[in-house]
């Protein structure tokens, strides 16, 4: 697993429909109907290779959601093929692709290294891995669990806070309409990839574009 298999996913042609977010790559098909959501899915799930792989696929009245990994760092080779082949039979089902409705809600722990305890937040969520890192719900409908490691020398601020990964054409959109909900911008060192929010209360918010917008990480700065 390394940077170079989403990298090579975002410069692939043919995956227009799909948006990289930090679990990987996701596409939000539009069907008029939950019946019309079962017959996509069920061709979609005859893909070759497909199978097994660890695909998620989330049905509801209006939309078939196909995630190809749990994890941004899994995406390999393979994964522009089977990108292309479900867009392709989404296609032939008149089914259009809706990048604005693609995002990842990701929770992020913040701890320095002796006082990580991923272990803990495994048990009480009844979460799986997916790396050592981070927990994920077997079920794929809760957030992914992260846990972010602090530099010993920094203080730390918020031992919580929750990232949105949104498509690169869509970021600013979502910025501004938490803005005229009432939040503030507290951090935006890495603008245009990533903003951090806060509420009135102070609660944070990273709202990012990374990894579909960019081939580079964003600073590893807290939020």
């Amino acid at each position: 697993m390394s940077e170079q298999g989403w990298q090579n996913f975002l410069a692939a042609e043919g995956v227009d429909d799909w948006v990289v977010l930090h679990g990987g790559a996701t596409a939000v098909f539009r069907v008029q109907s939950l019946g019309e959501a079962a017959r996509l899915a069920e061709a979609v799930a005859k893909v070759p290779g497909l199978e097994g792989s660890g695909v998620l696929l989330t049905m509801a009245d209006a939309s078939l959601t196909v995630r190809l990994s749990r994890d941004l760092w899994q995406l390999a080779p393979r994964h522009v093929e089977l990108a292309r082949a479900v867009s392709g039979i989404a296609q032939a089902h008149g089914a259009a692709a809706d990048r604005a409705a693609v995002q990842e809600v990701q929770l992020a722990i913040a701890a320095k290294r002796d006082a990580i305890d991923l272990g803990f937040w495994r048990a009480v969520l009844g979460y799986g891995p997916m790396a050592d890192d981070n927990a994920i719900d077997p079920l794929g409908h809760g957030s992914t669990v992260w846990m972010q490691e602090l530099d010993e020398a920094k203080p730390l601020r918020h031992a919580m806070h929750v990232d949105v990964s949104v498509a690169r054409e869509h970021i600013t959109a979502r910025l501004q309409a938490a803005l005229a909900a009432g939040g503030r911008i507290v951090r935006k060192t890495d603008a245009p990839l990533s903003w951090t929010l806060a509420d009135r209360a102070g609660n944070r918010v990273c709202v990012c574009a990374w990894p579909d917008g960019s081939t580079q990480e964003p600073s590893a700065g807290p939020a």
